[in-house]
């Protein structure tokens, strides 16, 4: 009998431990199942920042002024070259170096893609202070909400700039030094208070020479250029970009021209230059003859 008794015993502990590890088995299981969740979460939380800022094959840059904007070197070719003729006309009317002037409007409209430059076409950030009496915005700065000058078109922005330079007595000192002198340019708009930023004058320096933006100062007073930055396209204004030509009075174009660095060049007018060669438009092509004497 005893026997009986301890046989039943052990089948019962033997049963009691196999019905367990099913038990057991399918905790493992489910453990496992839940890893892929883990990774497909941590794989969605990076693909964000890839969405958001597609690679390109333009040097990117952080451009940081009245607002953050993200800019590729193409961006502020395109900039340049679209308002470099108002730069230089704005250097032979107000005597600011036209290097200056583009350099800033890179600097301050984020190469014109700035909040202030789409919302207001306010490419210098320029605040409103007591004498404005056009159109404003609201626009976070040092202070929030700040007022800012609002134009119809950036060229009134640029057209501003000038005034406002040329308008404020703190910044005649600047008119003292050579016109082309884009370096005591830089300085000297931050030690007049234009920018708070120490590091404002090297932010435009930079952008001057790493874009060949001296050469558009060249133009305008006739000195030779010679390209700091090898990989941008650079003009030069000396004479020896004259035709081939025997005919002294025949200007070969040579890229970068317009009609107005042009007409500087050989001191005519520009609708006189027109009127020579017969064109209805602004329009030049490389290579193209004009008469100029």
């Amino acid at each position: 009998m005893f026997k009986k008794i301890i046989t039943l015993f052990v089948v019962a502990v033997l049963a009691s431990c196999s019905s367990s590890k099913p038990t057991i088995a399918t905790t493992k299981k489910q453990a496992a199942v839940q890893r892929p969740r883990t990774a497909s979460t941590k794989k969605g939380t990076y693909s964000k920042p890839i969405a958001k800022y597609p690679s390109t094959n333009n040097t990117t840059e952080v451009i940081q002024s009245t607002s953050k904007t993200v800019v590729t070197s193409s961006l502020i070719t395109d900039y340049v070259l679209q308002y470099k003729d108002i730069a230089m006309g704005n250097m032979q009317k107000y005597g600011i170096p036209a290097s200056i002037i583009l350099a800033q409007g890179i600097l301050e409209s984020g190469a014109g893609r700035g909040d202030l430059a789409l919302s207001a076409n306010n490419h210098f950030g320029i605040k409103c202070h007591n004498d404005w009496l056009g159109e404003s915005v609201r626009h976070d700065d040092d202070s929030s909400q700040e007022c800012f000058r609002k134009y119809r078109q950036a060229a009134e922005s640029y057209r501003d700039h000038a005034l406002f330079l040329v308008g404020k007595n703190r910044y005649a000192v600047l008119f003292t030094y050579e016109k082309d002198d884009y370096k005591a340019w830089s300085k000297g708009l931050r030690a007049c208070g234009y920018a708070t930023d120490p590091n404002y004058p090297d932010k435009l320096i930079s952008y001057i020479e790493r874009y060949n933006l001296h050469q558009y100062d060249c133009q305008v007073t006739g000195k030779n250029y010679t390209a700091i930055n090898k990989s941008e396209p650079a003009r030069s204004s000396s004479s020896s970009s004259v035709s081939n030509s025997n005919d002294p009075n025949l200007y070969e174009v040579q890229k970068g021209d317009t009609l107005y660095s042009i007409s500087k060049k050989f001191n005519i007018l520009v609708d006189e230059l027109k009127q020579k060669n017969n064109l209805t438009d602004n329009a030049l092509s490389i290579g193209q003859k004009l008469k100029v004497k």
